[in-house]
């Protein structure tokens, strides 16, 4: 299949692609963060409402602050990683409609309608979530993202002021491979999938 990308590149993003528990001691360069941005903006979102939201705790202070939030077993990792992101959405994402989805008035579909406003923010940041990991693994990081940390606390600290909402963590750096246990296994075709 001629548009397929090529086996390295697939054994990369799924493959061999690892969640990452120890690091190597590498700092991540703050041009990788702005490209693995770039990178993740271009994927699809419906009606391009784009609501995902990046904080990216790198500082030694913004670490020792997130350490609090964190639940026990995930503190070693995410203090020894370089970098960790705050991947969050903004429930206002339909006040930018009209720059990124200029052909129709698409605001007018979430004014005033908080459910839907809350799903399709939760949902297309998650989405955006799977194409950051899929962005980090491209640029050569490595990725351990989790969900131990009290999201109201992350919220009160790193996202003070604004209209997002906390969602995944996930810690980037060059992961160190002795770290790793044995890969998991994985479901069937027939116990994840049907054709109909």
């Amino acid at each position: 299949m001629p548009d397929q990308i090529d086996a390295a590149a697939m054994d990369r993003l799924f493959a061999h692609a690892r969640t990452f528990s120890t690091w190597q001691k590498r700092d991540v360069a703050d041009n990788v963060l702005h490209a693995l941005i770039d990178a993740v903006k271009m994927a699809p979102t419906s009606a391009n409402c784009q609501p995902l939201r990046v904080v990216f705790a790198k500082s030694a202070e913004a670490k020792a602050r997130l350490k609090h939030y964190l639940t026990p077993g995930n503190v070693t990792k995410t203090m020894d990683a370089p970098v960790t992101a705050i991947l969050a959405y903004d429930t206002t994402f339909y006040e930018h409609l009209p720059k990124l989805f200029p052909h129709t008035d698409a605001k007018s579909w979430f004014a005033g309608k908080p459910d839907h406003i809350e799903k399709t923010a939760f949902r297309n940041g998650s989405m955006q979530a799977g194409y950051f990991i899929l962005a980090a693994r491209a640029l050569g990081l490595d990725c351990g993202p989790m969900s131990g940390f009290d999201n109201a606390m992350v919220d009160a600290d790193f996202l003070a002021g604004t209209t997002f909402r906390s969602n995944i963590l996930v810690n980037l750096g060059y992961g160190d491979p002795a770290g790793l246990f044995p890969r998991g296994p994985r479901p069937t075709f027939d116990e994840m999938a049907k054709i109909v």
